[in-house]
């Protein structure tokens, strides 16, 4: 089957262009100046006059089926790329999750039996590494083989997924020798600990006091830190779901001294504030995340920083936990209230309010939600632009287009919208995955089955 995009304006990192583009299988093949194709014959034909067509969004961070605290995060591999196609993401890379006293390619297998066949867009992994020992590092280097080459560590959650800095070392030396990734969380959670320990004790167990046992001093501390390990092994870097001012700063410096360290941020961290977390009856419960949402200075900051590119990605960390029967785990002590916030549908849309409001350019959305994680993550050029040669994920957006967001409108399987009543200027009409269209005319017409896992290559980013 062959397609024909025609009377769009193509939106990449390097710049926009008044082109069609030509779709033939899975590929794109061909972009031809505006009325050049006129004489070019194909099996659909879509007209994209008015709007931009863009590359797939990439999600470098969604959570699917993810356990925590006793229960699973509530999208499935099906409900969650079925919602992400319907925001104009056509790639995620998830995190297969080790356990303690598993191995790493055990995990994989695990994952791997969770999305197979499920997935409506394609997919990657990053493996999370909780769990340091002989056998986990030399079982590194067989995940780089399998197509894994980034490794998530937590400097929070003692007990569960908390690595010391003699562990994070030995698995950074170990990435150092292949060149993958660490990724890492970085919040400095034995501090945390005694922090929430101390206001449960008091009977302060309000949501809000997830907000405030977790300051923003503590991430910029364990990111300062984490950054030190990484040059002592001479590892690449990569900060995820960056929050604070304090976190970025360190980044800065470190980008400015050359280092190879990269940082994402998420929508919630540039549009939720603390205020939200202190919703009454236990409302705030919804907006508790890890890191949590800060104060709009920290807003600010981060806008600053996707301009300069100190912030390279925008993510989702898309964990969704349903109101009723799992955040509600946590009434009476906040510390038991699942982690995590649904976003995967809407990133795109969120980030192009950037684009709206003039806090970013139109390339940049396009950099920072599409590129730019192709090419951290090993899948440029295959993903990520719209060139020919690249796969045919392609997103055509009316950027005049208003919608308002709520829980009775979305698709992913979660039972409130962290951004309930938010008025946004911009929305996806088509979703193409792989030459597939998959969302069009306000209905879903992918399958489950026809993501495909991608095998991923090096971060192309490194000095």
């Amino acid at each position: 089957m062959s397609m024909l995009i025609t009377g769009g304006t193509v939106v990449t990192a390097e710049g926009t262009l008044e082109a069609d583009v030509l779709v033939e299988g899975e590929k794109i093949t061909a972009l031809f100046a505006r009325d050049a194709a006129a004489d070019v014959s194909a099996d659909e034909e879509l007209d994209a006059t008015g709007m931009y067509v863009i590359p797939g969004g990439i999600d470098a961070h969604t959570h699917m089926e993810m356990p925590f605290g006793g229960t699973f995060s509530a999208d499935t591999f099906e409900t969650g790329t079925k919602a992400a196609a319907w925001g104009g993401t056509t790639t995620i890379i998830d995190f297969a999750v080790q356990a303690k006293g598993t191995s790493l390619l055990a995990t994989l297998d695990k994952w791997h039996e969770k999305a197979g066949g499920n997935c409506a867009i394609d997919y990657g992994f990053h493996m999370i590494v909780s769990d340091v020992n002989d056998a986990t590092l030399k079982e590194m280097d067989a995940c780089i083989g399998a197509g894994i080459t980034s490794f998530k560590m937590f400097m929070a959650y003692p007990g569960v997924f908390y690595s010391t800095d003699g562990e994070i070392l030995l698995a950074m030396q170990q990435a150092s020798r292949t060149g993958a990734t660490i990724m890492m969380h970085a919040e400095n959670g034995i501090a945390i600990d005694q922090l929430v320990a101390q206001a449960v004790a008091a009977g302060r167990t309000d949501p809000i006091q997830h907000g405030l046992t977790r300051p923003p001093e503590l991430e910029g501390e364990a990111t300062g830190r984490a950054i030190t390990l990484a040059k002592v092994a001479d590892c690449p870097l990569y900060i995820v779901h960056l929050s604070a001012a304090h976190a970025l700063a360190a980044v800065a410096a470190a980008r400015d001294a050359g280092q190879n360290v990269f940082a994402e941020t998420c929508p919630q961290y540039l549009y939720l504030t603390l205020d939200d977390l202190a919703r009454p009856d236990f409302e705030g419960a919804k907006f508790v995340a890890s890191p949590p949402l800060r104060t709009p200075d920290h807003a600010a900051a981060l806008w600053r920083g996707l301009r300069t590119n100190d912030l390279a990605v925008v993510s989702t960390d898309h964990c969704p936990f349903c109101f009723k029967e799992q955040k509600e785990l946590g009434r009476g002590d906040f510390s038991k209230i699942p982690n995590g916030i649904p976003g995967v549908e809407h990133r795109m849309d969120l980030l192009h309010q950037g684009v709206v409001a003039g806090e970013i350019t139109l390339e940049r959305w396009v950099e920072t939600c599409s590129t730019t994680p192709a090419r951290m993550f090993g899948l440029y050029p295959r993903k990520g632009t719209i060139a020919p040669g690249a796969d045919a994920d392609i997103v055509i957006y009316d950027p005049a287009a208003r919608q308002t967001l709520s829980v009775a409108t979305h698709h992913m399987n979660v039972d409130y919208s962290a951004y309930e009543g938010m008025e946004l200027t911009g929305k996806v009409a088509v979703t193409i995955s792989r030459g597939q269209v998959v969302v069009a005319d306000g209905e879903f017409q992918g399958a489950p089955g026809h993501g495909t896992y991608l095998s991923r290559d090096l971060n192309q980013y490194l000095v």
